[in-house]
């Protein structure tokens, strides 16, 4: 996350509502960390170990430690004040969770002493980047992949189009407002919906890439076909296996 985004969320009142404006602005997100769970071929009794960037206030992890319960996280965010609410939501599970706090561009320096994780996984976190930044991310936390581990990403899209663009966010507002059913002032129409977007988004540092592009960082950083495994709209689940060494050193070699 850039300075920006770790910024906006280090401060106590927006993280305190971050997960019940989730529900409003982002419904998807179970789903998402569903489908992305249910891609991992591993039995439930494997030992994993899991690198989370960006733990939020720690969603993604919590459901990766249920499912698999002899798994292990190295949960990494830049914000002090997420990862103290993430620590709140884990501390049934804090014996099997690391906390790295710091901007996870550097992340080869936060988690040195990791030299192999089984898996990836991000959440509403890499968009926060421009193109460079994440896909030096990506390299960073695909390098510290096993061969045959995983890297998924669940995260928003922008559109080729322009014109497509402007439908989905048509109905991307029209959703917020009718969940909201008039109970945040934030939320009461279609032009405070926007404005709110539109402030929330700058002050954040958004810039999602398109899916084209994301799918090109993947394969740039040494992952073995990466797909897409849920899309609606401007959310995605998507991801891919790191290759073997071999592999992966000619694919990035040339």
């Amino acid at each position: 996350m850039g300075q920006r985004s770790i910024g906006a969320y280090d401060l106590r009142e927006r993280v305190a509502r971050y997960d019940a404006d989730m529900e409003v602005m982002h419904p998807n997100r179970r789903k998402m960390v569903q489908v992305a769970l249910g891609v991992l071929p591993f039995p439930r009794t494997s030992p994993l170990l899991a690198l989370d960037l960006g733990v939020g206030t720690g969603y993604f992890s919590a459901q990766f430690l249920q499912q698999f319960p002899s798994s292990r996280v190295v949960a990494v965010d830049g914000a002090e004040t997420m990862v103290e609410f993430a620590r709140v939501r884990l501390r049934s599970l804090a014996a099997r969770v690391v906390y790295r706090v710091g901007d996870f561009r550097n992340l080869a320096s936060l988690v040195s002493d990791v030299h192999a994780v089984d898996v990836v996984f991000s959440s509403y976190a890499l968009h926060h980047l421009g193109r460079v930044e994440k896909e030096a991310v990506v390299r960073q936390a695909v390098g510290l992949l096993r061969p045959g581990g995983w890297f998924l990403n669940a995260d928003v899209i922008i559109a080729d189009s322009a014109e497509i663009e402007r439908r989905i966010q048509e109905i991307r507002v029209a959703g917020i407002v009718e969940r909201a059913a008039g109970a945040d002032e934030r939320f009461r129409d279609t032009a405070s919906t926007r404005r709110f977007l539109d402030e929330l988004e700058a002050r954040e540092g958004d810039q999602p890439l398109t899916l084209r592009d994301d799918l090109a960082i993947l394969r740039r950083a040494g992952l073995c076909s990466p797909s897409v495994f849920w899309l609606e709209y401007r959310e995605m689940v998507y991801g891919g296996i790191a290759r073997w060494f071999t592999e992966a050193g000619s694919d990035r070699a040339g």
